[in-house]
């Protein structure tokens, strides 16, 4: 194919050599490196993933686009482009398509407890409720291996999670300000999981820490299940239109018994039975769920 380059110059300057500068961006990240000159559409993918691997959810389909200074904006990379000049490329993540939207295997999900602490305990509408469904999630993690990762909203002033709540084996239990689970020290454990795809996501307050986190792991191409049975607030009101605003933004909202049986998918699968019990000691009706 013959080179190409956007109209205006595709905001590219003059370079020169064997190799050409390129500013290479994804998310809220950029990062200057170079390719050979003459590097077309599968070497500036390849780029991207040295650079942005650990970012980089292979599931999901992306689009090269190039900064066009005519435009003062980037447009999709133009057929048959060759780098020959310095420009800026960025690599944007599609919507994930409807047909893989929801599917949950335990190799690829991570849990999220967010924030189920003591002083909680008397504000946060059917609270008994959401700590007995969260306790049978997470030993539903533990039975099928899956990584936890819990975090406790300034416990210095409202206390650790609750007592029966069982962290054993959890990868992260963490202090925090910030309302989003979110944390350096987390994008580094998820980073460390080889192939994470689905966070599974429970506990306070639906509309603040729980809505903010999963704005964010959404936003860095994770897919994100939203326990509806493990979630309150203080309000129902602002329950109910935090789960309305998370479910049109394409995240799952679902049910504690659905993502565990979606986990193990087979009534063949070894820990099926034990996991059929965790269910059958169901807490009783709380009408939490008629609020969503």
């Amino acid at each position: 194919a013959e080179a190409a380059t956007a109209p205006g110059g595709g905001g590219c300057s003059p370079g020169g050599g064997g190799s050409v500068p390129v500013l290479f961006c994804f998310s809220v990240f950029a990062r200057p490196s170079s390719v050979p000159h003459g590097a077309g559409y599968e070497l500036l993918i390849q780029k991207f993933l040295s650079l942005y691997g650990d970012q980089i959810d292979l599931h999901r389909k992306f689009v090269v686009q190039l900064f066009a200074e005519e435009w003062s904006q980037y447009i999709d990379l133009p057929k048959g482009f060759l780098v020959s000049e310095r420009c800026k490329v960025r690599l944007v993540p599609l919507q994930i398509q409807i047909t893989t939207l929801g599917n949950l295997i335990p190799s690829s999900t991570v849990f999220f407890c967010c924030d189920m602490q003591e002083r909680f305990r008397p504000a946060i509408k059917y609270f008994g409720d959401i700590i007995s469904v969260g306790q049978r999630l997470l030993q539903g993690a533990r039975l099928l291996g899956i990584p936890v990762v819990v975090t406790e909203q300034y416990p210095k002033g409202l206390g650790s999670t609750v007592q029966e709540i069982d962290l054993t084996g959890a990868k992260l239990v963490l202090p925090k300000t910030k309302f989003s689970m979110v944390l350096p020290e987390v994008e580094a454990a998820l980073a460390e999981i080889p192939g994470v795809r689905s966070v599974v996501l429970f506990g306070v307050e639906t509309h603040v820490c729980i809505q903010q986190t999963a704005l964010e792991l959404i936003g860095r191409g994770l897919e994100v299940h939203i326990v509806a049975d493990a979630t309150s607030s203080r309000s129902m009101m602002d329950r109910m239109f935090a789960l309305e605003r998370l479910a049109r933004t394409g995240i799952v909202v679902t049910t504690s018994e659905a993502i565990l049986l979606q986990l193990v998918a087979d009534k063949e699968h070894p820990k099926f039975k034990e996991i059929q019990n965790l269910i059958k000691a169901s807490a009783p009706e709380s009408g939490l769920l008629s609020k969503v």
